[in-house]
C-alpha cells in the first residue's frame, strides 16, 4: 500500500494511507491473514494518467474521447463551465478481472455558488461504450454499474440528502434512471460528498471483490478513505467497459479527470466461495426488490426436479380417473333419465 502512497507523490502521507487501507481491508471483510493474501497489480491497458499519450488517436491510444471532452496537460475535462455541454472516456478494452479497485482522481469547479450549479459526472462499468445519453452523459437502460457524483438535486424536497451526492446504480437494462428523483428509486447506496471548489486533491475508489460493491471516498485533504457505500451480493459480469462521462445543463461546472487507475485485485477464496462466485452473464443484485431487478433463480437440483415430475404425474393420473368417474355418473344418471 505504501507504493501506492509513492505514486501519488506524498511519502508524508504514506503512513496514514496505509492505515486507511488497512481499515478498508477489515471493512470488505478482508482483515488479519486474507487482508495480507490480497495482492494488486496496476493494469495499464485500463488506466488513464498524465501525459494522455493517444487518448483520443483513432490509430493508437486505450481511450477514445466522445463530445465536447478535452485532453488538457493537467487533466481530462470532460464538459466546462458552459451550458448544455456533454463529453466522454472510454477504455477500448475490455475487462475480464474478477476482482478489481479503480481510483478515480477528479475535480469538480466552476463559478456557480452553492447548489447553482452542475450536473456531475459517472462512472462506469458498462456492456456498451461511448453511446451519448440523458445520464449524467451516457445512455439510459444500460447494462452494467454506473456511479454518480451528483452536484445539483432535481427533487425539490430534499429530506434526507445534501448535496452533492454520491450514488451508486446496478441495471439489466429494464431500469430508467429517475432524474426527477436523483436516481432516489433505483440506488444501492450513497452519502454526501462535498466536492466542489476545493483547493486540495480529490479521489473516489470503487473496489469489486468477492461480489461485494465498495465505494469509499478521499475528499477532505486529509489522505484517508471514508466510507460511502457498501452492498454485498452485486453480480457483475466480465468483458465490460470502463468510461466516465459528464453533462451540463442550465447550469454548469469545470468535471476534470485528473486519473483512472485500476488495479487487479487477487484475492484467495474457499471451495465454497468459489462455487458462489461463479461466472454470471447479466447485471443483477442479490435480493433487490425492484421491478425488472429480480435476482437471478438459483439452479434446481435433480431431486427437486424429480419430485416435480413425479408429483405431475400423479395429479395427472388424478384427474383422469376422477374424470372417468364422473363421466361413468354422468352416462348412468343419462339412462335412468331416458328411460
Amino acid at each position: 500500500m505504501g507504493a501506492r502512497g509513492r505514486r501519488r507523490g506524498k511519502m508524508a502521507a504514506a503512513g496514514r494511507w496505509r492505515a486507511g487501507l488497512a481499515v478498508l481491508a477489515v471493512a470488505l471483510g478482508l482483515g488479519g491473514a486474507a487482508a495480507e493474501q490480497t495482492e494488486e497489480h496496476l493494469k495499464r491497458e485500463h488506466s488513464l494518467s498524465k501525459p494522455y499519450q493517444g487518448v483520443g488517436s483513432a490509430s493508437s491510444g486505450l481511450w477514445d474521447l466522445l463530445g465536447n471532452a478535452m485532453v488538457m496537460t493537467q487533466f481530462i475535462r470532460l464538459t466546462p463551465d458552459v451550458q448544455s455541454k456533454q463529453g466522454a472516456v472510454w477504455n477500448r478494452v475490455p475487462c475480464y478481472l474478477r476482482d478489481w479497485e479503480m481510483q478515480v482522481h477528479f475535480r469538480i469547479h466552476g463559478q456557480g455558488k452553492k447548489n447553482l450549479n452542475g450536473d456531475g459526472f459517472a462512472i462506469w462499468y458498462t456492456k456498451d461504450r461511448m453511446q451519448p445519453g440523458p445520464v449524467f452523459g451516457s445512455k439510459d437502460n444500460f447494462l452494467g454499474l454506473g456511479v454518480f457524483v451528483d452536484t445539483y438535486p432535481n427533487e425539490e424536497k430534499q429530506q434526507e440528502r445534501v448535496f452533492p451526492y454520491i450514488s451508486a446504480m446496478v441495471n439489466n437494462g429494464s431500469l430508467t434512471y429517475d432524474h426527477d428523483r436523483d436516481g432516489r428509486p433505483t440506488e444501492l447506496g450513497g452519502c454526501t460528498a462535498m466536492v466542489r471548489n476545493l483547493n486540495h486533491d480529490t479521489f473516489l475508489v470503487i473496489r469489486y471483490v468477492k461480489r461485494r460493491l465498495t465505494v469509499l471516498i478521499d475528499i477532505d485533504g486529509k489522505h484517508e478513505w471514508r466510507d460511502c457505500i457498501d452492498v454485498p451480493g452485486v453480480r457483475l459480469p466480465r468483458g465490460y467497459y470502463f468510461g466516465t462521462s459528464s453533462v451540463t445543463g442550465d447550469l454548469s461546472d469545470n468535471h476534470d479527470i485528473i486519473s483512472l487507475k485500476l488495479y487487479q485485485l487477487t484475492v484467495e477464496r474457499t471451495p465454497e466461495e468459489e462455487k458462489r462466485d461463479r461466472e454470471v452473464f447479466l447485471p443483477v443484485v442479490d435480493n433487490l426488490r425492484l421491478p425488472g431487478m429480480e435476482a437471478p433463480l438459483e439452479p434446481m437440483s435433480g431431486l427437486a426436479l424429480f419430485l416435480i415430475v413425479f408429483f405431475s404425474l400423479v395429479a395427472f393420473v388424478f384427474a383422469i380417473v376422477i374424470g372417468i368417474i364422473l363421466y361413468n355418473k354422468w352416462q348412468e344418471q343419462s339412462r335412468k333419465h331416458f328411460y
